[in-house]
């Protein structure tokens, strides 16, 4: 039995005279459900399909007409040969396999899809068939459309000469078969090496450098356990694969090589290939290889493992870290229910590289893409991540970040472990990271990218990361992913209207209404639906606080000047910053409000031993930010309403006295105009002169952040009481009223409260959860919900919202994609506040702050 080993993908070309029986053969094939029929491209398909023309004989006719024909078959021929090659080169590009049925007698010919083959980085086989001349005429008088004699006699002087030369040219194989081989042939399909099932789960490890004292505690926290053989196996069957370079720089690095060669060869692990391991193949293959950047150390450990155990065993295991080395792939891809979900590759991959082989795929995969050295000789490393168009997640090391580094659906997890930084994996699909800080800084070098990347912390971002669209792993929600529109409108906002980035460290989220409208009658909004909704999702103790009618505002507060520099690079008392990013005050007002507070908080500064506070306020009243607003839309509206409403009473009270049945048109104009005056009365209520900082109330109800600390994990009873601390500090801070609930006494007693204050005219208030951040069964909770009161709702959804068809229709309000966002921005202020107290990059705080304001764009109803 004869057997082709077909790739998973590549060209196959059939040559061969006409009657050798190419086509015969894919036929065959295709009946047989080894191939598919569309993976067959033929140049007698294709003359047809262009030309409606199967064939053309110009045989036995006189020499104008046989001419005439024979030009009409030549340019029918063209183009069949052009549509052709165009069909192949996207099968090619999409890495399909594709046989192409047609003779291929020149060389010319075949060196052209060769060169198709290398273009697209796909393998070329050629299968010959190589029968008698007699043979060929003897079928050629059997067809329906005989090519003739002199044809066929003139095709096969060319296909000896092919015979000859083909096996010399490029082809991966080369197959050739007689009538007899035929007869026998076995074809096998081969799987593409490069993909691989998800399985049980797998643990991406990122760069080891021989730090295996750091791998193997990483190991044993990602539940690997070593068995009697002394195999790490996982008691669910997870898989290891190294992202590469498990050698060099470090101190232990034919310790970790001796543990990749075992685990790979029993299959429990997978190692891609990597720049420093292609270089110590080289070296173990006797290559003329210059070993540097911490190559060195391996040759060092060879040479002291060979005074140990003596130049045979030391030859054995070269041999077998070489074979290690050599069989490593450039890229696997992860399947998911076969589907691509990841990819893992050590520096970079471009996307139509993925699933694919050739020299130069790899060459990229083990270095990224660069654009020449530096003045000291490193590569100058150009950003291939911005090109990532794909849906599956890269996952890729090689530069050392402080960081999981999450950009544009890839993700660094390279952390420089044998620089003093991490070791970190990410499982699986579970998308967890588990680290392990590194003993001592190994490497020991003047250019140690960690610190590099320290010193660059406050660089701009890279604004091209972002405006196309990009995704931000949260430790609370997950992947968030932000679309282009929302990107654009934020980053227009950021270059235009807000305050210098790196002073942004934070943008509160939107807060969520009750997920349900009320269920009382007369009622939109109401505690007990806010409540329900914690209660239904295992929260028992719940925090209500006072809410106050004012305007957001974050206050980044440093305790001196000098205090700042650190943090944004110039020194500063701090800001004070809405929402969006934008100065809450006039300059000059801002000045002044920071020294009282920098005087006032000079012993919680000291007390704390912290560098900076950072707080999440309401800061009243309402008409500092919202005078505008106040004036065109409330003041304006409520007075010109109670004047026409007052008017058209006068007026229907005339026809009563003129004896018209007015009297139901009175009573709904005395309905309205008490709803008009309401209108007037609940937003007066927010509103009062102030002079300099007489007048201005802050109420801080978050303490987010000191300099070497978060406080997510706190209750919120504790961040109650940091208010009032606070409020016990500054006269500009104030304090806010809140009560627990956690039995149904203290419930009906906040229910109360809130009527109380609401029918006086008061926002309403907020309901929490006891923790800062909950959740229930996995789930992310809503971190707070509003309730306000229905006189306050007439400034929010019209003076006249309770007429009983208005409630009715806005009780069908949706809460869902006001609820979704409030979720997403309330993680990114979590994840940019750790990144920021972590002291990374800019950049990597201010994708979260980026996020907000994307999402704040998305058209949602903003009366929720």
């Amino acid at each position: 039995m004869v057997t082709i080993n077909l790739p998973h993908a590549g060209i196959v070309l059939l040559a061969g005279p006409s009657n050798s029986g190419k086509t015969t053969l894919l036929n065959q094939l295709i009946q047989e459900k080894q191939i598919l029929a569309s993976e067959v491209v033929s140049s007698d398909q294709l003359r047809i399909l262009v030309s409606d023309v199967e064939f053309i004989n110009w045989n036995q006719r006189p020499k104008v007409e046989a001419d005439a024909l024979f030009d009409e078959y030549q340019q029918i021929s063209k183009e069949a040969f052009e549509a052709m090659d165009y069909l192949i080169a996207k099968r090619c590009r999409l890495n399909k396999l594709t046989f192409i049925d047609a003779t291929h007698l020149r060389e010319d010919e075949r060196e052209k899809y060769l060169q198709m083959a290398k273009k697209y980085h796909i393998p070329a086989i050629a299968i010959v068939l190589n029968l008698a001349e007699t043979e060929l005429l003897r079928r050629d008088l059997a067809r329906d459309f005989p090519r003739g004699k002199n044809r066929i006699k003139q095709q096969y002087q060319h296909f000896k000469k092919t015979l000859r030369s083909i096996k010399k040219e490029a082809f991966r194989r080369c197959y050739v078969f007689g009538e007899e081989e035929l007869q026998v042939l076995n074809v096998n399909r081969l799987e593409n090496p490069l993909v691989m099932d998800v399985g049980n789960g797998i643990d991406f490890i990122g760069d080891i450098h021989g730090c295996y004292e750091e791998f193997i505690e990483l190991l044993s926290k990602l539940g690997y356990e070593e068995n009697k053989a002394g195999y790490f196996v996982h008691p669910e069957g997870r898989k290891i694969l190294s992202l590469g370079d498990v050698m060099s720089r470090g101190p232990r690095s034919l310790e970790t090589l001796k543990f990749f060669q075992k685990h790979v060869a029993a299959g429990n692990a997978y190692m891609i290939d990597s720049n420093h391991g292609w270089k110590i193949a080289r070296w173990l293959d006797g290559k003329n290889v210059k070993l540097a950047h911490g190559d060195e150390n391996v040759a060092a450990e060879f040479d002291e493992y060979e005074r140990t155990f003596g130049k045979e065993e030391s030859q054995r295991f070269k041999d077998q870290v070489k074979d290690l080395l050599l069989e490593a792939k450039s890229h696997y891809i992860i399947q998911q229910n076969g589907v691509n979900a990841a990819v893992a590759v050590h520096a970079g991959i471009k996307d139509y590289y993925i699933g694919k082989q050739s020299p130069r795929i790899s060459d990229f995969c083990r270095y990224g893409d660069s654009d020449g050295l530096d003045e000291n000789g490193k590569p100058i490393r150009k950003d291939w991540t911005l090109a990532h168009k794909s849906n599956a997640l890269i996952l890729w090391g090689h530069d050392p970040k402080p960081q999981p580094l999450l950009v544009n659906n890839t993700l660094n997890i390279d952390q420089g472990v044998v620089f003093g930084g991490s070791l970190t994996a990410f499982r699986f699909p579970e998308r967890q990271f588990i680290s392990v800080k590194a003993k001592v800084d190994y490497a020991n070098v003047e250019d140690n990218p960690l610190k590099e990347w320290e010193r660059k912390r406050l660089s701009a971002p890279n604004i091209a990361k972002f405006i196309e669209g990009y995704s931000v792993l949260t430790e609370q929600y997950g992947e968030i992913s932000i679309y282009a529109d929302g990107a654009k409108s934020a980053l227009d906002d950021l270059s235009h209207f807000t305050l210098p980035l790196e002073e942004i460290v934070y943008l509160p989220p939107t807060m969520s209404p009750t997920p349900k409208p009320s269920r009382l009658e007369g009622y939109l909004e109401h505690p007990l639906e806010a409540f329900e909704y914690y209660q239904a999702n295992g929260v028992e103790r719940m925090v209500v606080e006072k809410k106050h009618m004012g305007s957001r505002g974050i206050l980044f507060l440093f305790k001196n000047k000098e205090a700042a520099k650190p943090y944004i690079g110039r020194e500063s008392l701090g800001a004070i910053y809405t929402r969006t990013g934008r100065a809450f005050f006039q300059k000059e007002l801002e000045e002044r409000i920071l020294q009282v507070l920098s005087a006032d908080l000079s012993g919680y500064f000291e007390k704390y031993n912290t560098d900076f506070v950072l707080l999440d306020a309401e800061i009243l009243p309402w008409n500092l930010k919202a005078k505008e607003l106040i004036m065109n839309q409330y003041a304006h509206v409520g007075e010109m309403a109670l004047l026409d409403r007052s008017k058209l009473r006068s007026q229907l009270q005339k026809a009563r006295e003129n004896g018209k049945d007015v009297g139901s048109w009175i009573e709904e104009t005395d309905e309205k105009i008490t709803n008009a005056t309401v209108f007037n009365e609940v937003y007066q209520k927010y509103c009062w002169e102030t002079e300099g900082l007489d007048g201005i109330q802050i109420a801080p109800f978050h303490t987010l952040a000191h300099s070497t600390e978060t406080f997510f994990t706190q209750p919120h009873t504790w961040h109650m009481e940091k208010n009032k601390e606070f409020s016990g500090l500054s006269d500009l801070f104030v304090e806010t009223e809140y009560r627990v609930v956690d039995d149904e006494e203290s419930l009906n007693a906040a229910i109360q409260w809130w009527e109380e204050m609401t029918e006086d005219g008061h926002e309403g208030f907020v309901v929490k959860p006891e923790m800062y951040v909950a959740r229930h069964k996995g789930k992310l909770l809503q971190p707070a919900i509003k309730v306000r009161g229905r006189k306050y709702l007439h400034i929010i959804y019209g003076m006249d919202y309770l007429q009983p068809e208005n409630l009715t229709r806005l009780k069908q309000r949706n809460a869902g994609k006001k609820q979704r966002n409030a979720l997403k921005e309330f993680s990114f202020g979590v994840e940019a506040v750790n990144r920021f107290v972590r002291r990374e990059s800019l950049e990597r705080y201010h994708e979260c702050v980026l996020g907000v304001l994307a999402l704040e764009a998305e058209p949602i109803d903003p009366r929720l």
